[in-house]
């Protein structure tokens, strides 16, 4: 069925953000080691990235203070989370750009009748700055990050007010996501979630029992469809 009939009417499709819509590793990492190097640490392997950028900017600072045998504690760690946070913003879209069709799989989900949103645990303040810089924060109904949710994700609250705020019913609703808290999140909102193979996460995607599995955003909209199309 062709998307201009109008499929999804009502519907809400709420995205994780980073490792899901933006691949937000390279400026993540670029950070990371930048603060590691000020300290006289050595850098973490691009290739850790996958296992360490979900976990947000306190557990990659322990993960690489931790990868040198050196503990991270107070007042170290709270005046290094302020540098991570600083210097990420300065640089929070040096790099980091929308996964491949993601801007098609959203235009051909919005001329279908979906509604946006995201619902990420990244703070809304550095969700809505990656986002603003490239050019995406208005495709989105809602932006919820975890300090405008009752608890974070893999609570279902963190999920519903995201789509609650886009105008939208769980019943007609669906999360695309990368990780374990985006499956456990949408398990317990009741909405059926989609995964994406490429994200950040140490479990295989294929090991999280997500209602289907996509290696790419060409595939999205066939998915959303058979899950909640009218």
């Amino acid at each position: 069925m062709p998307a201009t009939s109008k499929r999804l009417d009502g519907a809400v499709i709420v995205f994780d953000l980073d490792g899901t819509l933006i691949d937000t590793a390279p400026d993540l990492m670029f950070t990371l080691n930048t603060v590691l190097g000020e300290q006289g640490l050595p850098p973490l392997p691009y290739e850790m990235a996958s296992s360490l950028v979900g976990r947000g900017a306190r557990a990659m600072l322990e993960r690489g203070f931790q990868a040198d045998g050196r503990p991270l504690e107070e007042p170290e760690a709270s005046r290094l989370f302020d540098r991570f946070i600083d210097h990420y913003l300065d640089h929070i879209a040096d790099e980091s750009r929308p996964f491949p069709g993601v801007i098609e799989a959203l235009d051909r989900l919005e001329d279908a009748g979906a509604a946006l949103a995201v619902c990420t645990n990244k703070r809304t303040d550095l969700s809505l700055a990656v986002l603003d810089a490239l050019g995406l924060t208005s495709r989105f109904a809602a932006i919820v990050g975890p300090d405008l949710a009752p608890r974070p994700k893999p609570d279902a609250s963190h999920l519903l007010r995201a789509i609650e705020l886009a105008g939208g019913d769980p019943a007609r609703a669906l999360m695309v996501g990368d990780s374990i808290n985006d499956v456990l999140a949408a398990r317990n909102a009741k909405v059926p979630v989609v995964l994406v193979s490429f994200g950040y996460t140490d479990i295989p995607p294929r090991d999280m029992d997500a209602d289907a599995l996509i290696d790419g955003f060409d595939e999205l909209y066939d998915q959303v469809a058979r899950l909640i199309g009218a």
